[in-house]
């Protein structure tokens, strides 16, 4: 198999590189041989997704939170969610986490056995926990940073699925038109080729192309869906259309104001949880683009010779000038965690009101489009039969 590597050198610089290796494992000791430091590592080509687990984490957080509000101790409660669930995926990972307790592993590496169904964030929350034995404050503290994430997800799938329908009916019903309907009228129009307008003449010449070229250009869709499809399986592909979209002005900044309001705020419930900063950006770094992760490794690496955080984000590119200010701030109250998160929430406001003013500006000019493109085809097909009707009258 093919795997991206990102990498760095002892002198701190970044390099990319293409392995091939029967594992993950392996690629991990060949970076290792060369002296390199992994950053990220990512399969290439294509591969068969993997099943999606089925298991409800955010709930279990819920209801594992709420019974330890209720007084019961932690393998208690789980003995109750397991003899609520008879069978499935659940039943199946709430039994081995409480075979794993009962074989005296603490929680956070019972949970981490499962990688598919909790993610190194909920092991690393859980974990940082297990210090204090407060379980229940980590549980909540990761219900809050998911609702948060859930609240930003909402306003952007809002703000784009209108415009996304739009766009949907619009296109079939042109591709109705052009491929359905007009070769229809460029049949009944041969014997008048003559006396049809110019615009007329090309949109039926077009219709008569799809009619006598219906099995070519079936075939042509079907083999552009499936090269589109797999391209899209490609890592490096998605990277490079990635990079393009990032350099679309005004499309980029935002983008990029995005990519860190998630970063701050998967590292202020780290930092809040106890996790040393250094560690915490270490555990981040897969939340960022890759040609940002480079920034991230640069404030990793300014943090540990001493500077402070908002130096440091400052100097990687990793802060706007608002964040820049919030963390002095949060610097002076000694309260790093708190105050990520709130850049984090400033941040997502700001992309949510973009993309309602894009939306806004977006969806009139979208319809004017479309309306305007399928008027044009019915006029054009229906033209000769307007100048028939006045040549009789």
């Amino acid at each position: 198999m093919k795997f991206e590597v990102l990498a760095v050198d002892s002198s701190q610089r970044v390099a990319a590189l293409t392995l091939e290796a029967a594992s993950e494992a392996a690629v991990m000791e060949s970076v290792r041989a060369r002296g390199l430091s992994l950053v990220s590592l990512q399969k290439s080509g294509f591969e068969l997704p993997r099943r999606p687990s089925r298991f409800p984490t955010t709930l279990f957080s819920m209801e594992l939170m709420s019974l330890l509000e209720a007084g019961l101790n932690l393998v208690e409660a789980l003995q109750t969610l397991a003899e609520k669930d008879s069978g499935g995926e659940r039943s199946e990972v709430l039994g081995g986490i409480l075979a794993a307790i009962h074989r005296g592993e603490p929680f956070s590496q019972a949970v981490a056995a499962f990688p598919r169904q909790f993610s190194p964030l909920y092991v690393a929350t859980i974990r940082a926990s297990e210090r204090t034995g407060n379980v229940r404050e980590a549980l909540g503290r990761y219900l809050a940073y998911q609702e948060e994430l859930e609240r930003v997800k909402k306003k952007i799938v809002s703000a784009t699925i209108y415009p996304a329908i739009l766009v949907i009916v619009g296109s079939l019903v042109l591709a109705f038109l052009m491929f359905y309907v007009v070769p229809r009228f460029a049949k009944v129009y041969e014997d008048m080729a003559g006396t049809l307008p110019f615009f007329s003449k090309l949109l039926l010449a077009f219709g008569s192309f799809v009619s006598s070229n219906s099995a070519m250009l079936a075939i042509g869709l079907v083999a552009g869906v499936t090269a589109f499809v797999w391209a899209f399986t490609r890592q490096d592909i998605r990277t490079w259309a990635n990079l393009q979209l990032w350099r679309v002005p005004g499309v980029g900044e935002r983008m990029k104001t995005y990519q860190l309001a998630r970063l701050y705020r998967t590292a202020g419930m780290l930092l809040r949880a106890g996790i040393p900063a250094v560690r915490t950006f270490d555990m981040v770094t897969g939340l960022l683009a890759l040609h940002l992760r480079k920034n991230l490794l640069v404030a990793k690496t300014l943090v540990e010779q001493g500077q402070p955080m908002s130096v440091a984000f400052g100097m990687a590119g990793l802060a706007t000038p608002v964040a820049a200010r919030m963390m002095a701030v949060g610097e002076r109250g000694g309260d790093m965690g708190r105050m990520f998160g709130e850049i984090a929430r400033f941040h997502d406001d700001e992309v949510a009101r973009a993309i309602d003013a894009f939306t806004k500006a977006f969806e009139p000019l979208l319809m004017a489009v479309l309306g305007v493109s399928i008027g044009v085809v019915v006029v054009l097909m229906y033209m000769p039969i307007f100048e028939l009707a006045g040549s009789i009258r």
